[in-house]
């Protein structure tokens, strides 16, 4: 019986698991990293070869969306997501169609990130 006992308490013992810690005991906030949005902007999105910070070349500038959106309320992660109609520029939509592709590999939290660092501008 005092086998059976001991066995069970080692078991529970070793089964139990700090909430607050993973990847390898690592605590949570070091195991995950924030997502930048500068280097999904420059980076995996792609977004720089059509938008620049103050000026437009292909796209509208960073300044320009991010004006409109906040005056409008809206949510540039929706529209990335394809979720809503573009309300900078109509006449870019068919351009930026082909970007849709990548951003809608994204997570919520890239996307965050890159809505973060426009608005940023």
């Amino acid at each position: 019986m005092k086998r059976v006992v001991f066995f069970a308490l080692t078991v529970l013992l070793f089964s139990c698991k700090k909430e607050s810690e993973d990847n390898f005991g690592q605590p949570k906030s070091e195991a995950i990293e924030k997502v930048s949005g500068q280097e999904l902007f420059e980076g995996k999105g792609n977004c720089i070869a059509c938008h620049q910070a103050e000026q437009k070349i292909i796209g509208p500038s960073m300044a320009e969306i991010s004006k409109i959106y906040k005056d409008k309320n809206a949510s540039i992660v929706s529209f990335l997501k394809e979720e809503s109609q573009p309300i900078v520029d109509q006449s870019q939509y068919e351009v930026m169609k082909t970007n849709f592709a990548i951003t809608k590999k994204m997570s919520d939290e890239e996307l965050k990130a890159l809505e973060d660092y426009i608005f940023a501008h």
